[in-house]
């Protein structure tokens, strides 16, 4: 056992007490501010955060339960000097308004990108097997799990449907 989570790269302890969150673990525990309380019942995704490359909401899971883990929040997907692709999208797609639930869309768009890349369908998908089409409407089913209570939809998908058609780097 390793006793530890890696976080952005860096190893961490595990949290001595086994009942914190991993968003409270990475808010409180390491002062990674970006990813964002919302609901805190896992219906919002602000807390989105990629766990061994798969997105999840990090209110619904103990820090204990990721031992030996690779965590990547969105401070480990870019800085302000070198933004990430998405950020750099988002940013000029005016993706956000408020920003609060920025840091999750983009970790989850990050993770979805990759589960498109890899071949696995959504409901959206037209077909189980083969190719999938980075659509609006395929964007739309797999981000819809995360709300922006500010209506910047159309904003996003375009930021996604960017870095998808390879318009970034």
């Amino acid at each position: 056992m390793s006793d530890t989570i890696t976080v952005n790269g860096t190893a961490n302890p595990l949290p001595d007490d086994p009942r914190v969150s991993l968003l409270d673990f990475l808010r409180h525990d390491i002062g990674l501010t970006g990813t964002k309380k919302g609901c805190d019942h896992g219906q919002c995704g602000a807390c989105t955060v990629i766990v061994n490359g798969i997105r999840i909401n990090s209110c619904l899971t103990l820090a204990a339960m990721h031992e030996g883990d690779s965590v990547t929040t969105i401070e480990g997907l870019g800085t302000p000097d070198e933004p990430s692709a998405l950020q750099r999208a988002f940013l000029e797609h005016d993706g956000f308004q408020c920003g609060y639930c920025t840091p999750g869309q983009i970790c989850s768009a990050t993770a979805m990108l990759e589960e498109i890349a890899a071949g696995w369908p959504s409901d959206a998908s037209e077909s189980l097997e083969g190719h999938i089409v980075t659509s609006r409407e395929e964007i739309r089913e797999r981000m819809s799990g995360n709300i922006c209570r500010c209506g910047a939809y159309a904003n996003i998908v375009a930021a996604i449907e960017e870095v998808a058609a390879g318009g970034q780097s």
